[in-house]
């Protein structure tokens, strides 16, 4: 395998106030939670105000990327919140300190 086609990619987790989640795949975490934080993406995120990101992890190649994703978008939300507290028992902001208040 040609190691130096690979990427890493992210696959993360974002909240909002309700603990409501969203799961995605990028290439770029910090372009992409501005963009879900801004509500700059149409649709599922922007309608429910997903602004904490809770969880996330680094996978290398795409494919690799997608198939997580839709392997934690499978599973039941028990599994899913399991997953989130390993790392992030109470559902922090990741992102704290990531960017210069506004």
């Amino acid at each position: 395998m040609n190691h130096s086609s690979l990427r890493t990619l992210f696959v993360y987790i974002m909240s909002g106030y309700n603990r409501r989640i969203y799961t995605g795949v990028t290439n770029d975490l910090e372009r992409r939670f501005l963009e879900h934080r801004k509500k700059l993406v149409p649709g599922f995120t922007s309608r429910y105000n997903f602004h904490r990101l809770v969880y996330y992890e680094e996978v290398e190649g795409p494919l690799e990327a997608i198939a997580r994703e839709k392997e934690i978008k499978g599973w039941r939300r028990s599994k899913k919140v399991a997953l989130i507290e390993s790392v992030n028992p109470n559902w922090e902001d990741l992102s704290e300190g990531w960017f210069e208040v506004e």
